[in-house]
């Protein structure tokens, strides 16, 4: 995929992020990877263990400095859980929309990565945001179901329309799975468990798309013994949505 009008090679990050007022118009982004109140914001993060029990394991197969973090998509509060523990900066792709939500600020604060599904400009300038954190040192984080399932206890099909760019304009990065999931809550807290994997063989220099995707699939399954259904999760939110509009006693045609 080549990177579009919004970004150049020998752009500041200053230039660059002013593009975004032209891809994303009335909605702030903040900073993504550098924004300045990402450490305190992320110390408050640890009140988050007040509520949420959490069973971690894997941190230290990854190194200092930068890496693509590959994760299921269980919980909103995936990304939180995944890195709370760690001394980590991680800039995770996040859809627009949450950005235009009551808590869009906390996405700012954090300096996350906005991403307007299926724009071709939204894609270039996060790839290129996301190259300048890899550069800086930070971590990327994507959840490539791109949508939370109808089913907890399940996997869904990865997208690769973001997800295999962000390997190839960055072929020498260490890529890690992180599986996330919530075994049924405590009597006083919920529940969280992380498992990051040690770095994976991914070679964008010598593997196709599929295949990369696949060494991550299995990876993710793995760990997080979730079932893994061979559809996107998308498919199987609208059918559920759908089934639940149907008067009751009718059944799906087709």
């Amino acid at each position: 995929m080549m990177v579009g009008m919004s970004s150049g090679p020998h752009e500041t990050y200053e230039q660059a992020l002013a593009h975004a007022v032209s891809i994303y118009p009335g909605i702030r982004v903040g900073r993504p990877g550098r924004s300045r109140l990402y450490r305190p914001t992320k110390a408050a993060l640890h009140l988050c263990r007040l509520r949420i029990s959490l069973d971690v394991d894997g941190v230290d197969e990854v190194a200092a400095g930068p890496a693509i973090m590959v994760g299921n998509h269980l919980s909103a509060l995936d990304p939180v859980v995944g890195l709370v523990r760690t001394s980590w900066r991680v800039a995770a792709f996040t859809k627009v929309e949450a950005y235009e939500s009551g808590i869009g600020f906390f996405f700012r604060l954090m300096g996350q990565i906005p991403l307007r599904r299926g724009d071709e400009a939204s894609t270039d300038w996060g790839l290129d945001m996301a190259r300048r954190a890899l550069e800086s040192g930070a971590k990327v984080a994507i959840y490539p179901e791109g949508t939370r399932g109808p089913d907890p206890a399940s996997m869904y099909r990865l997208h690769q329309r973001l997800l295999v760019p962000l390997l190839e304009q960055n072929p020498d990065v260490p890529v890690h799975v992180i599986a996330t999931t919530y075994p049924p809550a405590g009597r006083f807290r919920s529940r969280a468990r992380v498992r990051v994997s040690p770095r994976l063989p991914v070679d964008a220099h010598t593997m196709t798309g599929p295949e990369m995707t696949a060494v991550l699939r299995d990876a993710l399954v793995e760990l997080s013994g979730l079932n893994y259904i061979d559809r996107y999760a998308m498919v199987d939110k609208r059918r559920a949505a759908e089934a639940a509009e149907r008067p009751a006693g009718q059944t799906e045609i087709g």
